[in-house]
């Protein structure tokens, strides 16, 4: 699982102690001692694939040095209900300060990890990747996709910098000059520095994919809104005239509901923007 990159996420992290605890805790000073000392509990009150215990330590530290945290489940580890995730330790009055910092990381990306779970595990068994979209709440991208790492899911580009796309719209406006025309643009594509793939998307079996295929260097194609019949046509299409490559990547309306029936067409890949999108908070608590 690659790691996460704390530099790309500390502006995040600020942000949000500022937009909580900028102008102080005033019932925190009014209520606790500051030299009251505690320990408690992260706890899980739901089955989660467990995210985001790497920025907890981080928070504690914009609130107060003295704050610890013990790490009893790693991010990616499964959790089941009353789990413990881990124990904070320090003074009181800081602790209850950074509580809802704390909770708000943990159960947005807890939620991301275990919806990106579910889907995994529909398709095990299949050749099919579960893979993210650019479907991300803004500036939260970099955790959000680490989310699904988290969860067994891979990362789509990143960026619109990382990959060429070409859309069904533009192939459409090829028309007879498309084999030509793709050709040049996936040579230019190619050579285009950072880019790492090219993703040509077709919405037609028949009178798109099939001449799409002549077309060397395209890493993957993206199948949108397609069926269960076109996709299975898709593949023995692809197998037949290129072998295993270009890779196929299903997308659109995919939900956990029918993600096994689309993974059983035999694509290599398959798009879900709902992990991120529509993922639910998982219920975490810290209890004393």
């Amino acid at each position: 699982m690659k790691k996460l990159d704390m530099d790309k996420v500390r502006l995040l992290i600020d942000l949000a102690v500022e937009e909580d605890f900028g102008h102080g805790d005033p019932t925190s000073e009014i209520m606790v001692h500051p030299k009251d000392r505690v320990r408690a509990d992260i706890v899980t009150r739901e089955e989660i694939v467990v995210c985001g215990m790497k920025i907890v330590q981080e928070v504690l530290k914009r609130y107060d040095k003295r704050l610890r945290l013990k790490v009893l489940k790693q991010d990616g580890e499964r959790a089941s209900v009353a789990d413990r995730l881990g124990v904070i330790s320090g003074p009181l009055r800081s602790m209850l300060s950074a509580e809802r910092v704390v909770l708000n990381f943990l159960q947005r990306l807890s939620g991301i990890s275990t919806m990106t779970w579910k889907f995994v595990s529909a398709v095990r068994g299949t050749r099919a990747r579960i893979y993210d979209t650019r479907k991300t709440i803004p500036g939260w991208r970099q955790l959000e996709k680490y989310a699904v790492r988290c969860g067994g899911g891979y990362n789509h580009r990143v960026d619109l910098g990382q990959a060429v796309m070409f859309k069904d719209n533009h192939i459409a406006d090829l028309g007879r000059n498309l084999i030509p025309r793709l050709k040049q643009m996936v040579v230019e594509a190619k050579n285009r520095k950072g880019v790492k793939f090219v993703v040509v998307e077709v919405d037609h079996v028949d009178n798109q994919l099939d001449r799409v295929l002549k077309v060397p260097g395209i890493d993957i194609i993206l199948l949108d809104n397609m069926g269960q019949w076109q996709l299975k046509h898709a593949v023995e299409m692809r197998n037949e005239m290129c072998g295993r490559k270009p890779l196929l990547e299903a997308s659109g309306g995919i939900t956990l509901n029918n993600v096994l029936t689309v993974a059983k067409c035999g694509v290599d890949r398959i798009a879900v923007g709902a992990i991120t999108h529509s993922a639910v908070g998982v219920d975490i608590g810290l209890d004393r």
